[in-house]
């Protein structure tokens, strides 16, 4: 048994290999990386969705919990992080010895809750529709993509919807999760998406979730307010392969976004605007309710060949951002 002092009699030693290791987290950034790929090439998985299967629960939760106030809807976005987030903490944690292990539960995390691949290919359905000529088929599919009533949309009204859901969807879906899991490991990838999903679900304005609901949107703001603004800079800098310019697409995110009724989706809808060179904004509906947008932009309205451009500057802001998320998580230390 050592003795009480013992420690001076000798000095440290060193392991300079050991500590330069501690200081990158190879295993986050290969997992980001590794489900980032996956869902590139597998998209969402057709049956057992962990997101799905989350707001499932969520529903459960909500019709057992629900009043029209707002401490219950703190009780609920509440249980809702811990039910996100608490599975990947767990993980973490049995796996903080196992580089291959902590790699595999990032890219399964990651590929779960980003969603690029069904991103671009529900955009470029109701694209090639429009291009056809069969508005109805456009109108059908828009749901699957945004809230908006479709029924009253020309086919105008439905490209400005898609683009625009291209490009908040774009950081909510793709920018935000990499970057919070960029930060925070698996949980945050897992607890972000809780967090976005629980915004969806309840956070919307209307008389059921007004108060209830509160606590869900101004969660979703907050988790949003970085990323939002990491989407409208790489948007700009991947301007060029969309025919766009990134000083002028930087600026308009930074000119019309602020305008926006949510505090994030305007400095998205804004630098996608400038990048593609055209106008987004102004009337739209919500489950019968129409609301008064700030235009954005100096170009002409949007195009069904617009479409098309949105996606593949939404496909290199994923790029980038992957590339980001990793360079973040491999530049840090620590097991998260």
């Amino acid at each position: 048994m050592r003795r009480a002092g013992s420690r001076s009699a000798r000095a440290p030693e060193h392991h300079p290999q050991r500590a330069s290791s501690a200081r990158h987290d190879w295993p986050l950034a290969g997992g980001l990386i590794g489900g980032a790929i996956a869902d590139a090439l597998a998209g969402d998985p057709e049956h057992g969705h962990p997101v799905a299967l989350f707001g499932q629960l969520m529903t459960a939760f909500e019709q057992r919990v629900y009043a029209d106030r707002a401490g219950h809807g703190i009780a609920y976005t509440a249980a809702g992080v811990l039910l996100g987030a608490g599975p990947l903490l767990v993980a973490a944690r049995l796996t903080r010895a196992s580089p291959a292990g902590r790699a595999a539960v990032t890219a399964a995390t990651t590929w779960a809750v980003i969603a690029s691949r069904s991103l671009g290919a529900t955009a470029g359905q109701i694209g090639a529709a429009l291009a056809a000529g069969d508005l109805a088929q456009a109108r059908a599919a828009l749901p699957s993509l945004c809230g908006r009533d479709p029924q009253e949309l020309d086919d105008a009204g439905i490209t400005r919807a898609v683009v625009e859901s291209v490009a908040e969807n774009t950081s909510d879906a793709i920018v935000a999760p990499l970057v919070w899991g960029a930060l925070a490991g698996p949980a945050g990838l897992s607890g972000y998406r809780a967090v976005n999903t629980m915004d969806a679900m309840a956070g919307h304005r209307s008389p059921r979730y007004e108060r209830f609901g509160k606590a869900s949107a101004r969660l979703d703001d907050v988790a949003n307010w970085v990323p939002a603004r990491v989407t409208a800079l790489l948007a700009a800098a991947c301007s060029p392969a969309v025919g766009g310019r990134p000083g002028p697409t930087w600026q308009m995110a930074r000119d019309y976004g602020p305008s926006h009724p949510s505090p994030n989706a305007g400095w998205c809808e804004a630098a996608f605007a400038g990048a593609l060179g055209i106008r987004l904004g102004g009337v739209l509906s919500y489950s019968g309710r129409t609301e008064h947008r700030p235009e954005m932009g100096t170009g002409g309205r949007p195009q069904a060949g617009d479409i098309g451009r949105a996606i593949r500057l939404s496909r290199a802001v994923t790029a980038s951002t992957t590339a980001l998320a990793a360079a973040v998580a491999a530049g840090s230390s620590g097991h998260r």
